[in-house]
């Protein structure tokens, strides 16, 4: 790797007019180069192409709007078309940090045999308005699997040779094809979580994130079928076990309170340490709403 790699970011995109100028905007205002943009557009049938052209005096961004077959096509669309040693697929909905991609590649440069890097994220409205922010404790795939933390596509960097040599984005699982790329790099190569934050993600109706039953469902197919598991050490094949109720607790609400009860007990019988951090009442149906109502009898009775 040269000392200053080209990074390519890839910006699927379609009818996201309202996000995609500041997406723009975050990306070139970042004090590194050189940088590829790659903005693959579904053929928009809001402003977004008109914005698009508003940004032709940018030699780094290249663009197409045409029809594809959803998310995951365009993010492919995006690899077969990137020339970077370092990637990153940002949404046309969030935003970089000033000082991302230089921290993002000083940490890839720095240890070669790192597949991925990431860092913490501002989680806002549409209006811009912090809702969150994450603080992740360090990098492990365990922690991962097990969802102590999580891997946020808007502030993540690859090698792009070996997202390549994985295939890109898998069309067989579209609403959990980010998190399924990182768990395939984790399995053959060590990532690490940057502290620093270095994104911004939005959160508003029209997001994918609000198809909870979908995201499950292919969470659950991705671990099936994730190359490399089986030959994986026995703590991560649990972990991964353990991840699937976990992705169903966290996705999939609409269930009865045994249905529920059921995925935490699946999740820790997998996964033991799981009895320690997630509290007694979560194994016991209708424990939550027991234990809120104890609370409640409690406070009116002045006991706290």
């Amino acid at each position: 790797m040269t000392a200053q790699p080209l990074v390519s970011i890839i910006v699927p995109s379609y009818n996201q007019g309202h996000f995609i100028r500041r997406t723009l905007e975050s990306i070139f205002a970042q004090d590194y180069r050189p940088l590829e943009v790659l903005v693959i557009d579904g053929a928009s049938t809001d402003n977004t192409v008109a914005i698009l052209k508003e940004f032709s005096d940018r030699p780094e961004l290249q663009w197409v709007s045409e029809r594809d077959r959803g998310v995951v096509d365009a993010v492919n669309k995006g690899f077969a078309r990137a020339t970077g040693t370092i990637g990153a697929i940002q949404s046309s909905d969030d935003f970089y940090l000033p000082g991302a991609i230089a921290t993002a590649v000083s940490a890839l440069c720095a240890d070669p045999a790192l597949a991925f890097v990431f860092g913490d994220i501002k989680s806002v409205d549409a209006s811009g308005k912090e809702l969150d922010r994450t603080a992740f404790t360090p990098y492990s795939l365990q922690a991962v699997l097990t969802k102590e933390i999580w891997i946020p596509q808007p502030s993540t960097f690859f090698r792009m040779d070996l997202a390549k040599a994985l295939g890109g984005w898998r069309e067989s699982v579209p609403y959990s094809a980010d998190t399924d790329l990182w768990l395939r790099m984790a399995l053959k190569h060590p990532a690490r979580k940057i502290d620093a934050l270095m994104a911004e993600r939005s959160i508003h109706d029209a997001q994918r994130d609000t198809q909870g039953k979908k995201i499950a469902r292919d969470y659950r197919l991705s671990i099936d079928t994730l190359p490399g598991l089986s030959e994986a050490p026995r703590a991560i094949r649990r972990a991964a076990r353990a991840s699937q109720a976990l992705m169903e607790l966290r996705y999939d609400h609409n269930v009865g309170e045994l249905t529920r009860a059921g995925r935490y007990w699946r999740a820790a019988l997998a996964w033991p340490p799981l009895f320690r951090r997630e509290s007694a009442y979560q194994f016991v149906p209708f424990g939550p709403l027991a234990r809120a109502l104890a609370s409640r009898l409690a406070r009116t009775l002045g006991l706290r």
